[in-house]
């Protein structure tokens, strides 16, 4: 079983946002990176992604340019699991779905070496039911990143029933070495942040639905009234809002309380394709207006 030391090659499933950002921190801390994707352009946009955001670094100062190429160098981009053979932690970031994601473990069960730590970035699925597809309980652990998380200071690290004390200090310290504030989080739905941060955002869009107020008010008002960085309407776009109704679904049946019902807008939206900031519209439009051109002078 390896230590937080012993971390040297870590896999990374899902090349999005969030996969792409955790191949960046793992390769910035030393790590040899293997990211997984089974869709080749989303393999070349993260690879672009991450070697545009550690020379942004660079120039800022906040990395060696030597450190900054090193660690682009680290990242190999793959498309089958069979290339995760040799990592000694394999973090999953792919759709917030518990049956897809069950698939994928009872695949890295089979094919990962026995000591590796099976990781999920899972914001609300039941690690000890994700645990239970394998034959390994004691070696699964949940690792939540934010969004995006090169920059956002948290990992929630969720145990299963069966997850070991040894694995959960490996990953504890290997998160610390990633830089993160690590909080800690038993197995209930939603775990901590996204218990309490979900049923603001669901209230925000009943109160839009409602006709309560604006979409702009409701923001303003969260943002000034509460101090928070953004309003539960934009934050809900940043984060997509199909990962809100996920979570809302997880919590609503892990629960049973209606007061997690996802509101019926949010549900439209979802339904529309209107997913936040990915899309380029969900509560917010995010597309770019075509600049006006004005006409020339006749005379």
């Amino acid at each position: 079983m390896a230590t937080a030391g012993e971390i040297a090659a870590v896999g990374v499933i899902g090349a999005g946002q969030m996969g792409s950002g955790i191949a960046q921190l793992a390769a910035a801390a030393g790590c040899a990176v293997l990211l997984l994707d089974a869709d080749p352009a989303a393999l070349s946009r993260a690879a672009a992604s991450i070697s545009a955001s550690l020379r942004r670094l660079a120039a800022k100062g906040q990395l060696s340019k030597a450190a900054c190429e090193a660690s682009i160098k680290r990242i190999r981009c793959v498309s089958s699991v069979q290339e995760l053979r040799d990592a000694d932690l394999v973090i999953e970031a792919i759709v917030e779905n518990e049956d897809v994601k069950k698939k994928l473990f009872v695949q890295l069960d089979e094919t990962t070496k026995p000591s590796a730590i099976l990781a999920s970035n899972t914001s609300s699925i039941s690690i000890t039911r994700l645990a239970s597809a394998t034959k390994r309980p004691s070696q699964v652990i949940g690792m939540h990143f934010f969004n995006p998380p090169p920059v956002m200071k948290l990992i929630e690290i969720i145990r299963g029933a069966d997850t070991s004390d040894q694995v959960f200090a490996a990953v504890k310290s290997f998160s610390e070495r990633l830089g993160k504030t690590v909080i800690c989080s038993q197995d209930y739905p939603g775990f901590i942040v996204n218990r309490i941060l979900m049923p603001m955002i669901n209230e925000a869009f009943w109160a839009l639905y409602t006709g309560v107020a604006t979409k702009e008010d409701i923001d303003t008002g969260m943002k000034l009234g509460t101090n928070h960085p953004m309003g539960p309407l934009q934050l809900a776009d940043f984060i997509g809002l199909d990962v809100c109704l996920s979570v809302l679904r997880v919590l609503h049946n892990g629960l049973g309380d209606n007061k997690y019902s996802p509101c019926p807008l949010l549900v439209q939206y979802v339904d529309a394709g209107r997913l936040g900031r990915k899309r380029g519209v969900g509560v917010y439009s995010y597309r770019q207006k075509p600049s006006s051109v004005k006409p020339k002078s006749s005379l």
